[in-house]
């Protein structure tokens, strides 16, 4: 006899600095553990969700897909074959990927995607991680039904910095289309509009009592009373942040991204989409066969159209309370700081770079009709450049010095156009195009995903950066260490990383439709002097474009 939680989801979110650290690359240290081979077959599966039944691309037939357990210091080999006729890639979302950028999976950065009837082994090892992450599509909108969990377990005989917990449990939240989400952005990037919203939120694929015909699609989960619980938390969403409690219960963060944190307690969980947060749930020692409501409901900072379908009463807010929250929210965060799981913060600097990141407009093609601002086409921006994807992989044409007509390394450090960030939006949103936020058209925050690193967060605020007051205020004693920040709605945020990992790397917008309109760049970092410092040599099954 115990009691339950019944789960279902009820999500949004605009400028950006980014101050790194460019140092020498350290030597990676070597690893010993287990190889553990896992098979993904891409294929078309029949599910069903709020009555309705679509065919849809899913790993090994499984919504959401298979879970991929490893330890730190374990060899990981995943083989992707293709069975349907989209190209796919796969993105191990957060896995710092150290010396084997080749596996990381953004498609047309650093790999061609796996084209239909096709295969690709993603191969790499985990150095100095454990925790939570997830494995996702990186093509198109593809990872609306192609993600799963990723749990990183300790090394043997090695002990998490918490109480061992009764038991765990992966909570992985998404969305759910009746679409095909394949149109559903081909149609916005034709006619330049905003695209379709979801038709309901899901955690662990299903989507709970509220929406329709789903009374016995809810995720529950039975527990003892009296007894911790870890919930390995997972916001795969394409577009939206979750806000997220149980009732009558609190959580004690204990890790995020994938690194350890000081422990605190809150009774509301805020996650932008490709953030991981563990949690230690208490449960109530004895409210046998009660049942207690665990819901989310969106965070919506901007002025586009969101699917607020399942927000309950017991989570009301004012946008004004949802900013204030948010802030005081991300700022409890704190590196664990300890001799066996220290905050290695860069102390010095090589390289500043100022980044704004927002929303803005390209001009209608001649002869066509745009739903967009103004009669435009809706697009996004890092320094008032647009990402336009190449033919070919990014990491192929900087590795075999073939970058010619692929990519140019003249993207700019600064702004190119200078305004008042934070403040009215210039009458002006037109951005540029490039392989490569300052045109804005409204405030909203930005979940900041970096591959291949993580960073941290030295400093954040409202309104605009302010060069001499705001460094002074940097923590540069424990921040938290993460793969993906949420830029506050009209704030900055600081962020500090050593460039120890060579390659091409992605930056960009986790929400999928900014990151369809352009937000998102690419950092080449090269080679050091030493053997152990260069990326080694593609496999020889690395998809052709």
């Amino acid at each position: 006899m115990g009691s339950s939680f019944l789960l279902f989801p009820a999500i949004f979110t605009y400028l950006l600095f980014f101050r790194i650290s460019m140092c020498f690359y350290s030597t990676i240290a070597q690893q010993t553990g287990t190889t553990r081979h896992y098979h993904f077959e891409i294929q078309l599966h029949n599910v069903t969700r709020l009555c309705h039944s679509k065919r849809m691309l899913t790993v090994n037939g499984k919504f959401p897909g298979p879970r991929i357990i490893a330890r730190e210091g374990d060899r990981v080999v995943i083989k992707v074959v293709n069975h349907v006729s989209n190209n796919v890639s796969v993105h191990w979302h957060g896995i710092r990927q150290l010396l084997s950028g080749w596996a990381d999976g953004p498609a047309y950065v650093t790999q061609c995607p796996i084209q239909s009837g096709q295969s690709y082994v993603y191969n790499f090892t985990i150095v100095g991680q454990r925790g939570t992450l997830f494995w996702h599509a990186h093509i198109s909108w593809l990872r609306a039904t192609l993600y799963g969990p990723f749990i990183i377990l300790p090394k043997k005989n090695t002990s998490y910095p918490f109480a061992k917990p009764f038991k765990e449990v992966p909570m992985i939240f998404g969305e759910w289309w009746n679409a095909d989400t394949e149109a559903v952005i081909n149609q916005a990037l034709q006619t330049g509009a905003a695209p379709n919203i979801s038709d309901a939120y899901i955690i662990n694929g299903f989507p709970g009592p509220l929406y329709n015909c789903s009374a016995n699609q809810t995720f529950k989960l039975k527990v003892k009373p009296g007894k911790t619980y870890l919930l390995r938390i997972i916001n795969a969403a394409l577009n939206d942040d979750l806000f997220f409690r149980i009732a009558n219960h609190t959580f004690t963060v204990v890790e995020a991204d994938a690194v350890y944190v000081k422990p605190f307690e809150t009774d509301l969980l805020l996650i932008t989409p490709g953030q991981t947060t563990n949690v230690l749930l208490k449960t109530k020692p004895n409210p046998f066969n009660t049942t207690f409501l665990m819901a989310a409901r969106p965070y919506f900072t901007g002025q586009g159209t969101i699917d607020n379908s399942t927000a309950s009463n017991s989570l009301p807010f004012r946008q004004s309370t949802e900013l204030l929250f948010a802030a005081n929210f991300s700022n409890k965060f704190r590196s664990l700081a300890t001799a066996q799981f220290p905050a290695n913060v860069p102390q010095s600097i090589d390289k500043h770079f100022f980044f704004t990141v927002g929303l803005g407009s390209s001009p209608c093609l001649k002869n066509q009709t745009c739903q967009g601002p103004d009669g435009t086409k809706f697009a996004a921006s890092v320094n008032n450049v647009s990402f336009t994807l190449p033919t070919t992989s990014l990491l192929q044409a900087h590795f075999f010095g073939q970058s010619n007509g692929v990519y140019t390394t003249d993207f700019p450090s600064f702004p190119i156009t200078p305004f008042n960030y934070t403040g009215t939006p210039p009458k002006n949103t037109t951005v540029a195009n490039g392989t490569k936020d300052t045109s804005i058209l409204g405030a909203e925050s930005h979940p900041l995903h970096l591959h291949g690193y993580n960073f941290f967060i030295v400093g954040q605020g409202f309104g605009n950066f302010d060069p001499q007051k705001d460094p002074p205020n940097y923590n540069l004693v424990d921040p938290v260490e993460r793969n993906t920040i949420g830029v506050p709605s009209g704030g900055w945020v600081a962020i500090r990383f050593r460039a120890d990992n060579p390659g091409v790397w992605f930056m960009h917008c986790h929400f999928e439709v900014h990151l369809s309109w352009g937000l998102k760049m690419a950092w080449v970092v090269l080679d050091g002097n030493l053997p152990n410092q260069q990326l080694p040599p593609p496999p020889s099954d690395l998809p052709k474009c």
